[in-house]
């Protein structure tokens, strides 16, 4: 995947600890922690969404609608 360079401005606390694990060799280099940890947020961020969406379903209906289309399929199905 192609990757761009951008400039950010990042408080000095996190930077010293991201240097740390640098240091630490538990990453390559800054670049790699920080691409990570973006990652980790944006997919948390998709997870809550979704969660949010299938709060909002209503289970009584999506139920009934579901066990409305499994007794029409039943009896289209071939005996065995």
């Amino acid at each position: 995947m192609p990757k761009s360079k951008i400039a950010v401005t990042i408080d000095a606390q996190v930077i010293s600890q991201v240097d740390r694990l640098v240091k630490e060799k538990a990453y390559p280099n800054r670049s790699r922690i920080i691409e990570e940890a973006l990652t980790e947020k944006l997919s948390r961020m998709d997870r809550s969404r979704l969660l949010r969406e299938l709060n909002k379903l209503d289970v009584g209906f999506e139920r009934a609608l579901a066990e409305e289309g499994i007794a029409q399929d039943t009896t289209e199905w071939p005996e065995y």
